[in-house]
């Protein structure tokens, strides 16, 4: 048994420890906001917070966690960058199918949680690898500013 610190709340996984991380929430704790995307951690679907820092759960194992909290889409409103950036999301109506953009949300929650008034560079290199097939770039640009300056 492995035990992950998961929004707050300990969880005990029966899991190998080299289970991706994606696995162990989406399988295991039925935490299902974390999509697979791509597998090789290239598209950003899978993203998740890991000690406040977006990382791709896709290619973490369980085992490399250790003791460190995890945040996912279920609990990054109760974060205040999160927050801002949920609320910024559904004003400016960035989603489309809306795959990606649990990972898009994560990405730009860790942004702001650590720049809270980013330039546009910040905003490049914090979404760098979230990709949205249905091209709401322009629209997650304008999000993150909008969160940014709430």
């Amino acid at each position: 048994m492995i035990t992950l610190q998961v929004n707050g709340q300990s969880h005990s996984v029966d899991v190998s420890p080299e289970t991706p991380l994606l696995w162990a929430l989406r399988d295991v704790l039925g935490m299902t906001g974390t999509k697979f995307g791509c597998g090789i951690a290239q598209c950003g679907a899978c993203t998740v917070h890991l000690d406040g820092q977006a990382v791709r759960s896709c290619q973490l194992s369980v085992g490399a966690v250790g003791n460190r909290p995890i945040t996912t889409i279920e609990g990054v409103g109760a974060t205040d960058a999160g927050a801002k950036v949920q609320k910024a999301w559904l004003d400016l109506e960035v989603i489309q199918c809306g795959y990606c953009q649990s990972g898009q949300i994560m990405s730009a929650a860790a942004l702001l949680a650590h720049t809270p008034n980013p330039s546009d560079d910040d905003i490049d290199a914090a979404m760098a690898g979230n990709i949205c097939r249905c091209g709401t770039y322009v629209r997650i640009r304008a999000a993150i500013k909008k969160a940014a300056a709430a």
